[in-house]
């Protein structure tokens, strides 16, 4: 069903009109499928990479090496009024934030938005940010963790893709000294950026599920996630294949937030799940006495389904935190073997 034809539809059965950011989330919710994901324009050599702090605090002199990197790529770097900044663990104000985000989302010289780290924060300012202008000329948001946030509710509203991977705070000083896996994972990002279409194989998990899904994937950080239930950002993950990770939770934690997700029936209808990286602060803690692992947990909530699960992929809080394109159609092929994660091209 085209736009029109919804709008129209709604106007017979007497509702009021939606605003363009909420029809997305509301044909979801009444079953009426979405538009093919929107796609922002990949970046070419001379494009403009804004850097900013939605989250936590961050110097000019930790992200020289991200600028460094990213100028050999062939980008030119704006380096936002955040870095720098600092109000208690933020990068800046929840004003300034606020501000700095919205101009580069406003700016149609900046292709790209970079993150400059996580932290926490995006959820404090998400409502104060206008998309209008950035609905109308997409760029790609770059981030993970806290950045979860701007991934779902730009997926979730807009249909727009963006960019899960690493940011500034994990560039290498030095990238021609680094290991292999951490080059890796930053050239992932440049070949996401430029078009590449992205394409990853492991070795199967024992624990695997197997089996093949299509559909647009999404996800992000567990926690994240959760803290969006029952808003306009909360993921729709009914025909999706959803991606989970976690850093520093007690097992009972995890446990809490994925029956959340199962009580929420966000695990009932996935076309497959991706558990990436659960890495614990503590993992000797005598304090932990859950009794389950990672693979128990998830695997109870997700018993009565057929779909696809497949762990340790790599992504997260971690060096093996490879580049996503959420709100992109991907094929996941969960076999005894291995496990491979295409993005899909029409």
């Amino acid at each position: 069903m085209n736009r029109k034809y919804f709008l129209s539809a709604l106007a017979v059965t007497g509702l009021t009109y939606p605003s363009f950011s909420q029809v997305p989330a509301m044909a979801a919710r009444i079953g009426i499928p979405q538009a093919a994901p929107l796609v922002p324009p990949y970046l070419q050599p001379g494009d403009i990479i804004g850097i900013t702090a939605p989250a936590g605090h961050i110097t000019l002199e930790e992200i020289t090496p991200a600028i460094r990197i990213m100028e050999s790529w062939g980008f030119k770097i704006h380096v936002g009024s955040t870095v720098n900044k600092r109000d208690f663990s933020f990068g800046g104000t929840d004003a300034e934030r606020q501000q700095d985000l919205q101009a580069m989302l406003d700016d149609p010289s900046i292709k790209a938005i970079m993150c400059a780290r996580g932290g926490y924060g995006s959820a404090r300012i998400i409502d104060q940010l206008n998309f209008f202008n950035f609905a109308q000329h997409p760029k790609w948001v770059i981030g993970f963790s806290d950045i979860t946030v701007l991934h779902c509710h730009i997926n979730r509203l807009y249909g727009i893709a963006t960019l899960h991977s690493k940011m500034c705070n994990s560039f290498p000083d030095d990238f021609s000294k680094a290991e292999p896996i951490v080059q890796e994972t930053i050239l992932s990002i440049k070949q996401a950026l430029t078009g590449q279409r992205m394409l990853y194989s492991l070795p199967a998990d024992t624990h695997n599920r197997i089996g093949t899904a299509s559909g647009i994937l999404i996800g992000g950080n567990l926690s994240m996630i959760q803290s969006i239930a029952a808003t306009n950002s909360e993921p729709d993950t009914i025909g999706k294949i959803l991606f989970l990770e976690e850093v520093g939770e007690y097992m009972y934690t995890l446990d809490r937030m994925l029956n959340n997700l199962q009580r929420s029936h966000k695990l009932d209808n996935l076309a497959g799940l991706i558990i990436g990286g659960f890495n614990r602060l503590k993992p000797d803690d005598p304090g932990e006495e859950f009794g389950r692992t990672v693979v128990d947990i998830v695997m109870e909530k997700v018993k009565d389904f057929k779909y696809p699960v497949c762990f340790n992929f790599p992504v997260g809080h971690q060096k093996n935190n490879y580049a996503l394109k959420c709100g992109i159609m991907h094929k996941l092929d969960v076999q005894k073997d291995n496990v491979i994660l295409s993005e899909l091209r029409g």
